[in-house]
């Protein structure tokens, strides 16, 4: 909890009263005519810090709600939202969703899940660790996190500051095919930013550090220190001529690779046919040590759920293996669209994970031997229709396996499918912070684009 006098909004009795209201919901619906229906709830609170330059520069206390309901009449579907929960604002909001529909074209493909694939277990996966941070604790950590940054270099001349972060939640989620439940959880996060000058050279670079639990996050000096040591180490960065060369991608950004890949095999994109990986089930996409799966059950990680934004029940799921094509990315909607069965990924996957190599990154840097470190990711050049592949980039020359030099201004290019099977190795540096967990990833070779 951000405050002892703020009054928690995870506890059973509130999840049982969440609900109790979405209950209501449903019948409310019934009452006016919808054929099925589905209401999600949400409440949070959470603290947020942000100190600059060794003072206070932000503190925001914040709780809100919402609803939300989607009803069916026949196949055709209404929606609407809002923030208040009272019996009147109720039955407006269901009016509007009801309307909506009325007036909504028929769509054969929607509807609630199918009832078989709804959860009916429901682990604890502890995903709930309220933090006890008074305002004034977090404005000391923030403090501490930005100064530790500030004084650890003297080529250290700016800052644009640190922050705490706290939340705590419960969402309940429920259909008018019986499924009811709601659960609690937390997310808390720490971050720090700093800019550097050296010989007319000025560079930025931050770090972050966030987890369910809050003893499970970096020490804020550890924070700063990082954030500082990332922008020193950036200072005389210059770009390079144009080449083929082995590009590596680090932890932090390799796992936007793999969302490239997930987002070419997403139900939405397949049953549109705008995506590169049309009828990919069963091909050979990766090089055949790469397997990619989800685990949404892992307790405290931040992509775990016992079901999906549905009420479909989860499960580990191999989605890539020995780089052949296991199955898709679909929400009820898009499986039946594309004559499947839903996999359970509406909202997104869950714990992606991408199996490591046996290198760490130094041994990573070493196989590459020479190429580019990427650290950075500049722009949206990433056509999910043909798979082409083009963005700016920031990094680190390598040669015989150590960092020479800091780079930027330089773009890289390629086509995913050629990029996903020139993979030569994947990391155990595996970054957990997100929902992809992945090491860095090294390409054999890409088009970098300089001077």
């Amino acid at each position: 909890m951000p405050d002892s006098n703020i009054t928690s909004v995870c506890n059973e009795h509130e999840t049982e009263r969440l609900r109790n209201i979405a209950a209501d919901i449903l019948l409310e619906a019934k009452k006016q005519g919808a054929g099925q229906a589905e209401a999600a709830i949400s409440v949070g609170q959470g603290l947020s810090v942000n100190a600059r330059l060794g003072d206070v520069e932000t503190i925001e206390h914040h709780r809100d709600q919402g609803i939300g309901i989607t009803v069916y009449k026949g196949q055709q579907k209404g929606s609407a939202s809002s923030t208040k929960l009272d019996a009147s604002s109720i039955k407006e909001m269901v009016s509007a969703a009801c309307a909506i529909a009325q007036y909504a074209e028929a769509d054969p493909f929607s509807g609630l899940p199918d009832k078989e694939q709804l959860a009916t277990h429901f682990p604890d996966l502890s995903l709930h660790h309220p933090w006890a941070v008074s305002t004034e604790e977090a404005i000391e950590m923030a403090i501490a996190c930005e100064n530790a940054a500030r004084f650890y270099d003297k080529n250290i001349t700016n800052s644009e500051g640190a922050s705490i972060q706290t939340f705590e939640g419960t969402r309940v989620l429920a259909n008018s095919l019986g499924f009811n439940h709601g659960y609690p959880a937390s997310r808390h996060s720490m971050s720090c930013s700093v800019i550097g000058e050296h010989n007319g050279s000025m560079q930025r670079d931050y770090w972050y550090t966030t987890a369910r639990k809050a003893s499970d996050m970096e020490d804020p000096i550890a924070v700063g220190e990082k954030a500082s040591e990332r922008t020193v180490r950036r200072l005389g960065a210059k770009s390079i001529s144009t080449r083929k060369c082995s590009v590596m991608f680090a932890a932090e950004v390799s796992g936007g690779l793999i969302g490239h890949f997930i987002s070419a095999i997403r139900g939405g994109n397949l049953y549109r046919k705008s995506s590169f990986l049309l009828d990919s089930l069963g091909q050979q996409i990766f090089p055949s040590f790469i397997d990619i799966y989800e685990q949404p059950l892992l307790p405290q990680a931040m992509g775990s759920a016992a079901y999906d934004s549905e009420g479909v029940a989860t499960s580990a799921t191999n989605i890539v293996t020995e780089g052949v094509v296991q199955g898709y990315v679909l929400s009820s909607y898009s499986a039946r669209k594309l004559g499947l069965k839903s996999t359970a990924n509406a909202g997104g996957v869950h714990n992606l994970t991408v199996k490591p190599g046996s290198l760490d990154f130094k041994g990573m840097l070493k196989e590459m031997h020479t190429g580019l470190l990427v650290t950075e990711l500049i722009g949206q050049g990433v056509n999910t229709m043909t798979g082409d592949y083009s963005r700016g980039a920031a990094g680190y020359w390598v040669e015989n396996g150590e960092i020479q030099f800091p780079v930027e201004e330089v773009t890289i290019a390629g086509n995913l499918k050629e990029i996903y099977q020139s993979i030569i190795a994947v990391g155990n540096d595996v970054d957990l912070r997100g929902n992809t967990r992945t090491g860095s990833i090294l390409i054999k070779q890409m088009t970098l684009a300089g001077t």
